[in-house]
């Protein structure tokens, strides 16, 4: 009977944390959808005199790098060029490819621009060592004081470059360390590309907006399209160079040395997106990896000062609470229908009935949740302009969470490799179709 009282307080213990793991996503889509909330109808109204976008006249316009890291982008770089130089309402600028390594046509694309326009400079790197590679090197043959990060596959609305530099002009700005805009998709083509335009905006339409009106900062930036004051990326030794997600670390490195981060839904970039789940698991391979040596990178020395990086213990505990949903779903759900088959084929009919009325019921309240976060964001994002793309939700939430999952699962040990000291910076461009007007 002793024994029995002394591990009550363990059963209870472990009671509230099973039910922490199983309730983990529907709290989580909960309080993004209170984020949101907050940010639309306090936070928006709070700092809706901070910024005032004006057009910059020429004399007024700072120089403005557009740095484009590039390897085998044949597909999309000569699309991409053109529209940067046709296309934006802004006069000051240069645009910098630094070559990563091409073994494609890109070299020669890259050599005909460079002929047609004068304001285009490419830096040629021999080996393929990486996109923070390929930044770092570019950086240093940047002419402007700010730099534009934009992918080769993206390209930024036209009003783009004057409203980023509402963000970093007068002295109340100077200490803004970089803007990251709001993305959508270029390619709706297939239903998974279309479906991650209800992504995006569950993504930056809720999350980047939470984070921003209850903590002042966000974890991540976008690698797509983010504008840099060039004295920031010094400041912090520029991008690192082993891991997988450079937008994610520097944007802790920002932070974490009192640097200013911002997140502008008002600024649109438009970027390709995976077509197919095989293209799409390896894109959320690398997000998942790069959030993981994120947190083994930053764990300590965060818990080391919990008073002085008190806003970062909300991404700490989100992160770490991620990882461990994603092994004990995983895990569950292999018990699950491993005791289903079991009840199923001893006769035990009355428990698989109770194990799918518990499925059930657990898939309803998640799905709830979802909804709520997803309603939200489409409403509040680009103006309610997303809203139709709703009909793609059911694929989304029951796809896209156990795909994201599935990856937070599989790159977990590649990224205590990384930050052991064995991690690569190298990548592979995804596979593209030619862009079509």
């Amino acid at each position: 009977m002793e024994i029995m009282q002394t591990l009550k307080p363990f059963e209870s213990i472990w009671n509230f944390v099973l039910l922490l793991l199983v309730s983990y996503p529907i709290l989580g889509a909960f309080a993004w959808f209170i984020g949101v909330l907050c940010y639309q109808l306090i936070y928006r109204h709070r700092h809706k005199d901070d910024i005032e976008f004006q057009p910059l006249t020429p004399e007024e316009q700072p120089f403005i790098t557009i740095m484009i890291p590039a390897h085998n982008e044949e597909v999309m770089i000569e699309h991409t060029i053109n529209y940067l130089m046709n296309n934006l309402n802004y006069e000051k600028y240069e645009v910098l490819v630094t070559d990563d390594g091409s073994t494609d046509e890109t070299p020669a694309i890259l050599e005909r621009l460079q002929s047609v326009y004068d304001n285009l400079r490419v830096v040629t790197i021999k080996k393929n060592q990486g996109k923070a590679h390929a930044f770092n090197v570019g950086g240093g043959f940047a002419r402007g004081e700010f730099i534009l990060s934009n992918d080769a596959d993206s390209i930024p609305e036209p009003d783009a470059l004057w409203k980023y530099m509402s963000y970093f002009m007068g002295e109340e700005h100077a200490n803004t360390a970089a803007v990251t805009a709001n993305m959508d998709v270029q390619n709706r083509s297939t239903i998974i590309a279309k479906s991650q335009t209800v992504e995006f905006s569950s993504i930056v339409g809720v999350i980047k907006r939470s984070q921003v009106s209850a903590l002042g900062n966000m974890y991540a930036y976008s690698g797509a399209n983010t504008m840099y004051r060039r004295d920031a990326l010094i400041d912090v030794g520029l991008f690192r160079q082993d891991r997988a997600t450079e937008d994610i670390s520097i944007a802790w490195d920002h932070q974490l040395n009192g640097w200013t981060t911002v997140f502008s839904p008002d600024i649109l970039f438009y970027m390709n997106v995976p077509e197919n789940l095989d293209a799409l698991y390896h894109q959320r391979k690398r997000w998942a990896k790069g959030g993981t040596e994120l947190l083994f990178t930053n764990f300590k020395r965060v818990v080391s000062h919990p008073g002085k990086y008190l806003k970062q213990w909300a991404f700490i505990t989100d992160q770490t609470l991620s990882i461990i949903w994603s092994l004990f779903f995983f895990v569950s759900t292999l018990i699950f229908l491993i005791s289903l088959v079991t009840f199923f084929f001893t006769g035990n009919y009355e428990r698989v009935y109770h194990m799918f009325c518990m499925a059930f019921i657990f898939v309803t309240f998640e799905m709830f949740a979802g909804v709520l976060q997803l309603l939200s964001a489409l409403i509040v994002d680009d103006r309610g302009r997303k809203f139709k793309y709703l009909i793609f939700m059911p694929l989304y939430m029951l796809i896209y969470w156990q795909v994201n999952a599935l990856a937070l699962v599989t790159t977990l040990i590649p990224a205590v490799k990384t930050i052991l000291g064995y991690g690569s910076g190298t990548w592979v461009s995804p596979v593209r179709k030619h862009h079509t007007e």
